[in-house]
């Protein structure tokens, strides 16, 4: 991954620096084109991004609606209902200009190059996946023309509506699952997360296919059954082996760091949410210790061991909605640090792995499957599967986050499957499965309103205490895109946070 990542940095700088090659360059005012199969690295590394839209749209807004963080801190403005555009529309901003920007720019030398199909697959459903994030968050999006200032002097792009974007998405997937085989694609080691395999690739497209199927259950349920059955039987995630996911190192600094740990690194504030820790407690989730950790100081000049940290038993979460002043009315308590945070010793690293889409989702959507239509099996094992990925999965993050097999199983036992209050059970597992996933978490709670949350009613809050239902665009839309921003906001409604995006209908 770094030798790509160099190869980059080596090839952009030869480009914009060619003076003294003229002998060697075939045209030494033309710059250098990149390899897109190093461009697909970077295409991804984008997706994953920076510090900037990871700690505003990922964790300081989303996190803590979902209530898997909590903080006292003032600006942790998701955690309280208020409004900051500027990190409202983070990711709006780094996305247009990083991982759209770029794979328009690989589609278009894909079709120059005339790549095999398999490379341009690929490349669409990363493209999928990046416009999905948008318009899942923001609702009406540029879609159609977005990436296209260079490309096709688009310089204000059309606001696509979100109808349209889902129905053009699900066809970009099934056409591109469709192009896939068996074998390694032209991308080959420059595929930092399948490492060519297009197999894996077919059934990620099926996999996202499952997911945004699955968002049409409000506003097209017939649409959304059929699309399900679509992805199932073009065959979805088989295991772990399949999950979605970037790889990060601990370095250079905004490359291939992982953008949530660059936020863990510069801010200290995040702390476990009550009703994350308390779901783990109430049914004796091996995950907590896993998840949470209490801070290394314990608010003097006193430090903790990593014993006394990951004690299960001193594990405690903070309600969501205070500042230090709230907190101490509520509880007595002023000290934050006797607060679980997430758990600095093994997940928030800059080398941990970004999670986009894993087989413990893709399980507990066919369990949804099966219960709401008769597909894909039996629910019950589908969710037994999904809670065994969930946990296995932690792996991942090193040999602290293994559970034992037999913890496992004792949890399931303890837990078993409820086809009673089977859709609630499912998706509150699937939102502990997404922690540090927000997007995805925001997204499923809005599609099926669970896990149930209880908001807050923060003062001053600008949502009358309820939790938003999306994202504001970029102030300089109003400006920049005015015509078609106005457009945008007369068809969707207000840019406010309590707007709903077209498939999150009443």
């Amino acid at each position: 991954m770094k030798r790509s990542i160099y190869i980059i940095l080596f090839v952009f700088l030869l480009g914009a620096c060619d003076e003294g090659f003229e002998d060697v360059n075939v045209n030494p005012t033309k710059p250098v084109q990149v390899d897109v199969a190093n461009k697909l690295t970077a295409a991804i590394l984008l997706a994953s991004s920076e510090r900037y839209d990871n700690w505003r749209a990922n964790l300081i807004y989303q996190s803590t609606m979902m209530q898997h963080i909590a903080t006292t801190a003032g600006y942790w403005s998701g955690d309280k209902y208020t409004w900051n555009r500027g990190y409202a529309s983070s990711l709006m901003d780094r996305y247009y200009t990083g991982v759209v920007k770029q794979v328009e720019d690989m589609l278009l030398q894909l079709d120059t190059e005339s790549s095999p199909d398999e490379m341009k697959a690929i490349t669409r459903i990363l493209r999928v996946f990046a416009f999905s994030r948008l318009t899942d968050l923001y609702g009406d999006i540029p879609y159609s023309e977005a990436g296209k200032a260079v490309i096709g002097q688009i310089v204000q792009p059309k606001y696509d509506p979100q109808s349209e974007i889902y129905a053009d998405m699900l066809k970009e997937l099934e056409e591109s699952a469709a192009a896939l085989g068996s074998g390694t694609s032209g991308f080959g080691s420059a595929d930092v997360i399948y490492n060519g395999d297009q197999g894996k690739w077919k059934r990620l497209a099926n996999s996202l296919m499952l997911r945004l199927g699955f968002r049409l259950i409000k506003v097209d349920p017939a649409g959304a059954q059929a699309w399900v059955t679509k992805a199932i039987n073009g065959g979805v995630m088989e295991s772990n082996a399949d999950i979605f996911y970037v790889p990060h190192s601990n370095g250079p600094e905004g490359i291939n760091q992982n953008g949530n740990g660059e936020v863990f690194l510069a801010d200290g504030n995040p702390r476990l949410s009550k009703t994350f820790v308390d779901f783990m407690i109430n049914n004796g989730d091996p995950r907590l210790t896993v998840l949470g950790s209490l801070p290394l100081s314990v608010g003097d000049d006193t430090e903790r061991t990593d014993a006394e940290r990951l004690d299960p038993a001193a594990q405690k979460g903070l309600p969501n909605g205070l500042d230090a002043g709230l907190l101490e009315d509520l509880t007595g308590e002023t000290n934050v640090q006797a607060y679980s945070e997430p758990n600095r010793l093994l997940i928030t690293g800059v080398d941990a792995p970004m999670f986009f889409q894993t087989y413990a989702e893709v399980e507990f959507m066919l369990a949804e499957a099966n219960v709401r239509w008769g597909l894909a099996g039996d629910a019950e094992t589908h969710y037994n599967n999904g809670v065994r990925a969930a946990m296995e999965m932690l792996a991942m993050y090193g040999p602290g986050g293994e559970i034992a097999s037999a913890d496992i199983d004792d949890y399931l036992a303890n837990n078993p499957y409820d086809a009673g209050n089977a859709l609630e059970q499912i998706n509150t597992q699937y939102w502990a499965a997404t922690f540090l996933n927000e997007y995805e978490s925001f997204s499923n709670w809005r599609r099926t309103g669970f896990p149930v949350l209880v908001p807050v009613n923060y003062p001053g809050n600008v949502t009358n205490g309820t939790i938003p239902r999306r994202l504001t665009y970029s102030e300089s839309e109003q400006v920049n895109n005015p015509e078609n921003y106005n457009e945008a906001i007369s068809r969707q409604g207000p840019d406010v946070l309590t707007t709903r995006v077209w498939w999150d209908a009443q």
